[in-house]
């Protein structure tokens, strides 16, 4: 990718920072033997379960299970993107970071690159527009919009007409396919009477425009809101390469560009009631794109603060919207974050409840939020008669799947206790017939604090092939007393496997490579959280040696149960149903005369 940071820069920001430093300036750490030890900063405990080894380079809390080396800590903690947190740690080595050429950027990049270049004289076309255009100076106005306020959201119009962005930008076949990759023009239909240039039409056509731009500004999208009666009252850009509704969120751009320290953020349901808050003095506020909330966009909002809440109105429809939002929540809802719900009176969204109000007046209302506990059980409680043994029965039997879907921790156990004192039963008692005592649920505790067990995943043996990632990921140098790679991987097809020499190749070939060096080597695979796990396994120490020697009779075992007589059979099943090819045969052959060479052995 053009402007990339190379590698081996990488490898040596990594090598020159020491995690206990990186960490220990923002939380206490305290010497635990040879590691250091503090209450985990990713969710909230009175016990230290969050490790740090400078052997190793990498921190992990056997609380929560976060887990990293200390790029991985400045991108989790402190919020920031990867090439920020490399630029962080670089700036405190005195290295200047240097990047890959530019010149030979892949087809895919071009391609990306000009989307993107396209969207952004979209937007400036957007912006004349609403500049040559009383009637929408007018609205904006009318709604109580400031021009400054407009300038900062960049907002456009989008003229009348079938094709006043296809005269512009689609001159040309090439210029009409990059429009129609970016959503902004439709291909007409067979039986459209539509006036049409060249088979397309505009997209948005007599609409108020709201770039909608990515973590890094740039635009990947719009919504339209007709300015007059229409339906739909807001059109959004549709599914591209650049776009993608479920994960981007209208403002958080903005948010993070005006506000040094995001402390909560609101999530409301419009575009208008983002700029009309950010007007009022309220920068915090985003907006998902004409669907309901989503686990990614719960995730990026928590990689930048730990209390959200949601903002709908109080009507029938708002209610139902807020409980969707519950449950897609539960599943994040954890130590240490705040998830809280605001209605609001009826008739009113945030963007005329604050006209009206006022931001102080809104603010004391945000205040008062429901926790999303709260809202919960006072849901529930709704449906049932609590003064009957009936009633009560029948709200823990409703409220046992959604208990279920909160991770294990202090959360859900202060949760447990709400319900019990509803249900009127003791907390423990509640929590068993729900399904959460902890050897049914499978946690463990630490230190007085319950945690659920990592799950179980594995590469293709399973445990066998995780315990010998984790010996070669925590013990490097264990690596050079195994042979060369070609030969232990011959004759054998297994993705564990794969990975596993991998990892042993790359240290052949750089024995000097440490363990977070190794891990970040991978960050860009979809393999990088397993292997990050992995370097937090518990393993006996042993010497390297006795390591490497360990490593070789795994992987002979991996060989043996997945070597010769699997590739026989997997051979033998092929020339029956589609026959084989002519080294395929070779290869039967060869495993045929192995086969019968052994035997011989074995009578002798």
């Amino acid at each position: 990718m053009a402007g990339r940071i190379p590698q081996n820069f990488i490898d040596e920001v990594v090598a020159r920072t020491d995690i206990v430093e990186i960490i220990g300036t923002r939380i206490a750490l305290k010497k635990a033997g040879r590691e250091w030890k503090a209450c985990c900063p990713f969710h909230g405990e009175k016990t230290p379960s969050f490790t740090v080894s400078q052997t190793k380079q990498f921190y992990h809390c056997f609380g929560c299970g976060a887990h990293g080396t200390a790029l991985g800590f400045l991108i989790e903690h402190d919020r920031m993107s990867f090439v920020e947190a490399v630029e962080d740690l670089a700036n405190r080595a005195g290295l200047e970071i240097p990047r890959e050429g530019p010149s030979t950027p892949s087809d895919r990049d071009r391609q990306e690159s000009d989307l993107f270049a396209l969207m952004t004289q979209a937007d400036q076309h957007f912006r004349e527009c609403l500049r040559d255009s009383d009637r929408a100076k007018d609205y904006l106005k009318g709604r109580g919009l400031s021009g400054e306020t407009a300038a900062r959201y960049h907002l456009g119009y989008a003229p009348p007409g079938w094709d006043a962005v296809l005269k512009k930008f689609g001159a040309t076949e090439a210029g009409r396919t990059a429009l129609s990759d970016c959503g902004l023009i439709i291909e007409r239909s067979g039986d459209s009477d539509k006036a049409v240039s060249n088979g397309f039409y505009d997209r948005f056509r007599d609409r108020v425009m709201f770039p909608i731009r990515d973590s890094r500004g740039r635009v990947v999208g719009f919504g339209g809101r007709v300015i007059d009666q229409g339906e739909p009252k807001y059109l959004n850009s549709p599914e591209t390469a650049l776009f993608h509704k479920g994960r981007e969120l209208y403002g958080l751009y903005e948010a993070r560009q005006e506000l040094r320290q995001i402390n909560q953020l609101l999530i409301v349901e419009g575009y208008m009631d983002v700029v009309r808050l950010a007007q009022a003095g309220i920068h915090y506020a985003v907006a998902t794109l004409g669907t309901a909330t989503t686990p990614e966009h719960l995730n990026r909002l928590f990689r930048v603060c730990s209390d959200v809440v949601f903002c709908f109105d109080g009507d029938r429809a708002g209610r139902q919207a807020a409980w969707r939002a519950l449950e897609t929540s539960l599943t994040h809802a954890r130590d240490g974050r705040q998830l809280k719900f605001l209605f609001l009176p009826d008739g009113h969204d945030p963007d005329t409840l604050v006209a009206e109000e006022g931001k102080a007046a809104f603010e004391q209302r945000l205040s008062q939020a429901m926790p999303l506990s709260e809202y919960l059980v006072t849901h529930l409680a709704q449906q049932i008669d609590r003064d009957t043994v009936d009633g009560r029965a029948k709200l823990a039997e409703l409220a046992r799947p959604l208990v279920q879907k909160l991770p294990a921790g202090v959360y859900r156990e202060l949760l447990i206790d709400r319900l019990a004192s509803e249900v009127r039963m003791p907390s423990p008692r509640l929590a068993g017939l729900l399904g959460l005592n902890e050897t049914q649920s499978g946690n463990t505790t630490t230190g007085g604090y319950t945690r659920p067990l990592a799950p179980t995943r594995s590469y293709g043996r399973g445990n066998l092939t995780s315990q010998a990632i984790a010996r070669v990921l925590q013990n490097p140098g264990a690596a050079r007393y195994l042979g060369p790679v070609e030969s232990l991987r011959q004759g054998v097809e297994d993705r564990g496997l794969e990975v596993l020499l991998e990892l042993v190749q790359c240290l052949h070939g750089e024995p000097h490579l440490s363990s977070a060096q190794l891990v970040e080597r991978w960050r860009d695979r979809p393999e990088h959280e397993r292997l990050s796990e992995l370097t937090s396994m518990p393993l006996p120490e042993l010497k390297e040696e006795a390591i490497g020697l360990e490593l070789a009779a795994i992987i002979e075992k991996i060989r043996a149960e997945r070597g010769p007589e699997r590739r026989w059979s997997e051979l033998i099943a092929k020339a029956e149903s589609v026959g084989l090819n002519e080294a395929e045969k070779a290869e039967l052959l060869t495993l045929q005369r192995q086969a019968r060479a052994t035997a011989t052995q074995a009578r002798h």
